[in-house]
């Protein structure tokens, strides 16, 4: 059996004001093994960013367990923070301010980080990393005489600078081109084959449709589940495939641990229901949901 890289149970996170409560996560559950690259999608407030930012240690649960690479993050103290966020997960932010220094070169950038005490490997393993993204013609260029999709790329660089074991990255092609983009995916593609686990918070409709595993968030807790068929696996890269509009997934409901499931929303609609009771029936090996008969 794989280990779990993250393994969420019950996660619940809860912001206060003065005047106000906001229910962020209601009982999220997720596991993601390691060596999985899944993809995160929800709307806007579903929790998604929310959940990034925990795995990432930026924000603490209310309640539940969140366990990544076997560190329990709700027992950490600050210091253990710190080194969590420094060696076990790397960040790549869609706004490229928060990764790259504009007056450092790209090599400068991605040994910025790191914490070997030798200069001559910390060089060596700078100039290794942006090789794997592309950028090797461009280490000694200053990040203002490059495109976004470059900063993109050398974003990635740094944050697999003190080989992390899970790569996080937020909206990652959120503001480049569409060429752009599936070079980005590219990169993040051959990163999880040499064995790197990877978590894509995405809008992209085109990328989400590539990777094996998207898990969709509403209202805070895991609704469905969709998996790459089969047929389309080896066929990422080829031109034509239209990702945005082939049905390349299968759509799984899941059900949590109290045996609840979130029937979408098109779907309720479809069944003009009177208030929010439904029929439940089992029949030859299917679970029936439908409106209620006239009484």
């Amino acid at each position: 059996m794989s280990e779990a890289m993250i393994q969420a149970d019950g996660l619940v996170k809860i912001y206060k004001t003065k005047q106000t409560e906001v229910l962020a996560l209601q009982g999220l559950d997720l596991t993601v093994e390691a060596g999985e690259l899944t993809a995160l999608i929800g709307n806007s407030g579903s929790g998604k960013s929310t959940f990034l930012n925990m795995i990432g240690g930026l924000d603490r649960p209310s309640a539940g367990s969140l366990t990544v690479c076997g560190k329990n993050l709700f027992k950490m103290s600050e210091k253990e923070l710190v080194e969590y966020k420094r060696d076990t997960v790397g960040f790549v932010w869609q706004n490229n301010g928060r990764n790259l220094l504009p007056y450092l070169s790209a090599l400068e950038n991605v040994m910025l980080p790191m914490h070997l005490s030798d200069k001559r490997k910390k060089k060596e393993k700078a100039l290794e990393l942006l090789e794997r993204v592309g950028m090797e013609t461009k280490k000694n260029s200053k990040m203002s005489t490059m495109s976004g999709g470059e900063q993109q790329r050398v974003a990635i660089a740094i944050a697999l600078a003190n080989s992390p074991g899970l790569l996080l990255a937020d909206e990652p092609t959120g503001s480049v081109d569409t060429r752009t983009a599936d070079v980005i995916f590219d990169i993040f593609t051959e990163l999880n084959k040499a064995g790197q686990t990877i978590l894509i918070v995405t809008h992209d409709v085109a990328l989400s449709k590539k990777v094996k595993r998207v898990v969709a968030i509403r209202d805070g807790k895991i609704s469905s589940e969709r998996i790459l068929k089969e047929k389309y696996a080896d066929r990422l890269k080829e031109i034509t495939v239209d990702w945005r509009n082939e049905d390349t997934q299968e759509e799984y409901v899941i059900i949590d641990k109290a045996g609840r499931v979130q029937i979408p929303r098109e779907i309720l609609d479809k069944m003009n229901l009177r208030d929010n009771k439904v029929k439940l029936e089992y029949q030859d090996d299917k679970v029936i949901i439908g409106a209620p008969e006239e009484i």
